[in-house]
């Protein structure tokens, strides 16, 4: 069973990150003043790829997203590909924008 691993917003750098010994896998973003967030670019670390910890990642996002109230504009590929995997989500995505 994977860990589960806590989520943290780092503001200053503008990246939601996962911290796994010493991998940080990482989802960066911009905010914008109108409660719209985009997701631009995720990367898991080569060592720790390929366990699953990049959707924990995005999964822990999408919750953190939501939780803020904030509207989704996925520009990141993986996390378009999360969406249409879970499709559940499309509800948080700001009407109007596309996923890949």
């Amino acid at each position: 069973m994977e860990e589960d691993y806590e989520l943290i917003d780092n503001e200053k750098r503008h990246q939601y990150e996962l911290h796994i010994k010493q991998y940080i896998p990482k989802i960066e973003y911009i905010k914008s003043s109108n409660g719209e967030i985009y997701l631009t670019h995720t990367e898991v670390p080569v060592p720790i790829g390929g366990k699953g910890i990049g959707s924990q990642l995005v999964e822990k996002v999408l919750k953190n997203i939501d939780g803020q109230g904030l509207k989704l504009v996925p520009l990141c590929p993986f996390v378009s590909g999360y969406i249409h995997k879970h499709p559940e989500w499309k509800r948080i995505i700001l009407k109007g924008s596309h996923i890949q």
